[in-house]
């Protein structure tokens, strides 16, 4: 599993040298590369043997990067994002795997300076999103080795494993595919380091004498990237939203396993808009277009990774059962012997507690698990079993039971594995092994939370399950919080975190959109609705009708006074109520979809 190793090298450290007029990025790895000049004016870019002669009155700032993640160019100016800070979370085949801890954007902006106001304007919100594109949770990389691959697609690169890393990878997988453009462009291969985001979990266990290394990996699409809410279904390319590919891979006596699953919204056309209600209503949209959706879907999922079976999770009844009942219905004109497509009703059949009754699933699964196999390599490197096909889960978020579903089938997949090689016998399971258990919980519920932060803002629910095997008093408590937490970002923090998500990912173009930005300020309502001061206004109106009930034994007047604030109150909250979408913090970048 070496192949990577003959990819062109990429710098590891670099020295950032910020000059009055531009940024000159040397490499400091032993390397003997050229330096890397940005232009602050124009964020032209070009290549230099020596750093510049600085001037004693203007000594350079210099610091150390670990990598240039991209350029985004806005209104007037351009941005340089760049890997400040970096934290070694374990290997991957081999090779090490850094998490980004911290970004640093540098603006590349002085032609800002001679803008029309209204371009400076829109300019600062603009770099507004890029402060919050700065926090972006669980960014992955490695200088080394292809981690948009899995360790099956990674072993059949063949002569591909002599391109650069940008160019071995899966580009639905790399982060900042569409910010590392400018630098594809000026031929900047040393420093074009892909980005994943997603999860990286390891562990090492023994079983007997033996050692067995256990590694999950999350890769999240870049297709339909963004918020819980905001970002449901298909887009008309089939592509979905909260799209994760999960890589579980095993190593042990010098032998590789891999399995792979993923997880991705229901496959229509459909939304949920955020109106300050607890559970918005789903809504479908253009319904005619949902059987080529559909078809599109699976045909890119048979493409990737071969026979499909569909888990759906999501409840027979209400809302959920409405959406479950159309998706089935579109499957059932696309059933084939490699589409398969089941119901899994999940909070019917295992309720809060009885998460024990998903073996029931796994009964009906097992047999395409057993035909669709793994991906195996020996102790000398060659391949003994390939992954033949995919589970593909979903429940609304796919997230809580979408996570503790697949749980249960990487448990049961690496049991199945361990007796293939001779590790456990007939009866043995990973629960006879306390160390392996208590590791292999703990690893899919981390995993579990990382995709859920990304998704959704908090850790996954009924994560105490995964983690510990059964269901707590402190883990109910623990989801009660997260679902209010997940309520209050949803409605008032996401609109703004889902437009720099779509200002990175390139969902949103501003050079080529500068006057619907302008277009997509608030207007109307739109343009004074605050939540926050309406709320202010209903506890106000309360407040004086309360003081006025007060006097009402000195002045019966009072009491018109108490019922007229009340009214004033009560007013204003049906108001809200009735126009709770515009009183939400909305994207303005990329509007839903109608």
């Amino acid at each position: 599993m070496e192949k990577s190793d003959h990819a062109p090298k990429l710098y590891s450290k670099m020295r950032l040298w910020e000059f009055p007029d531009q940024y000159v990025i040397e490499p400091s790895d032993g390397s003997s590369g050229s330096r890397l000049a940005i232009s602050r004016a124009d964020a032209s870019m070009n290549l230099i043997d020596e750093i510049p002669q600085c001037s004693s009155l203007r000594v350079p700032k210099i610091k150390k990067i670990f990598g240039i993640v991209g350029m985004v160019k806005l209104v007037a100016g351009s941005y340089l994002i760049v890997i400040t800070e970096r934290e070694c979370v374990g290997s991957y085949i081999g090779h090490p795997i850094y998490k980004v801890t911290s970004l640093k954007v540098l603006p590349c902006d002085h032609s800002l300076k001679n803008s029309p106001m209204e371009q400076k304007k829109m300019e600062a919100e603009f770099i507004s999103l890029l402060n919050v594109a700065e926090k972006t949770h669980g960014l992955y990389f490695s200088y080394d080795v292809n981690i948009t691959l899995s360790a099956q697609r990674l072993y059949d690169l063949g002569e591909s494993k002599m391109l650069p890393l940008w160019r071995q990878a899966d580009p639905r997988f790399i982060w900042n595919n569409y910010i590392m453009e400018a630098l594809i462009d000026s031929k900047l291969d040393p420093f074009l380091l892909p980005v994943v985001q997603g999860s990286f979990n390891n562990f090492q266990a023994a079983i007997g004498k033996d050692i067995i290394d256990i590694t999950l990996i999350a890769r999240r699409c870049n297709r339909r990237t963004g918020t819980r809410l905001w970002r449901r279904g298909a887009d008309s390319d089939g592509y979905v939203a909260n799209f994760v590919e999960s890589e579980q891979i095993m190593q042990i006596n010098g032998f590789t396993a891999s399995f792979v699953q993923i997880r991705g919204s229901i496959p229509l056309l459909w939304d949920q808009i955020v109106d300050l209600t607890y559970k918005p209503k789903f809504e479908t949209v253009r319904q005619e277009e949902v059987p080529r959706v559909i078809e599109r879907h699976f045909f890119d999922l048979r493409k990737k990774y071969g026979n499909v079976i569909v888990i759906d999770l999501v409840n027979t009844h209400g809302a959920e059962g409405r959406l479950s009942e159309k998706f089935s219905g579109a499957m059932q004109h696309l059933a084939s012997d490699d589409v398969k497509y089941l119901h899994f009703d999940f909070h019917h059949i295992c309720g809060h507690v009885h998460f024990e009754n998903l073996s029931i699933l796994y009964d009906q699964i097992e047999s395409f698990l057993t035909k669709n196999r793994y991906f195996l390599l020996n102790e000398k490197a060659e391949k003994l079993e390939a992954q033949l096909g995919i589970v593909r889960t979903n429940c609304i978020d796919c997230l809580d039971r979408t996570n503790v579903s697949q749980s249960m089938v990487g448990r049961k997949l690496l049991e199945f594995q361990l007796r293939r090689l001779g590790v456990f016998n007939a009866e043995e399971t990973i629960s006879t092994h306390p160390n392996l258990d208590e590791n292999f919980k703990v690893l899919w519920a981390n995993h579990g939370d990382d995709i859920s932060t990304q998704y959704s803002g908090t850790p996954a629910l009924k994560g105490d399950f995964v983690r510990y095997g059964k269901r707590t008093f402190q883990g109910i408590v623990d989801d009660g919080y997260n679902a209010m937490m997940r309520y209050y970002l949803n409605n008032f923090r996401d609109g703004t975190k889902q437009d720099a998500i779509d200002l990175l990912q390139g969902h949103y173009i501003v050079s080529v959109a500068r006057d619907s930005m302008k277009a997509s300020q608030r207007a109307g309502l739109q343009a004074v609705a605050s939540f926050p001061l309406a709320c202010a206004l209903i506890i106000t109106g309360f407040f004086f009708a309360l003081l006025s009930l007060r006097q009402v034994r000195h002045d019966p007047w009072n009491l018109l006074y108490s019922l007229a604030w009340a009214s004033i109150s009560m007013g204003i909250a049906a108001f809200v109520k009735a126009n709770g979408r515009v009183f939400c913090n909305r994207p303005r970048l990329h509007q839903p979809r109608r």
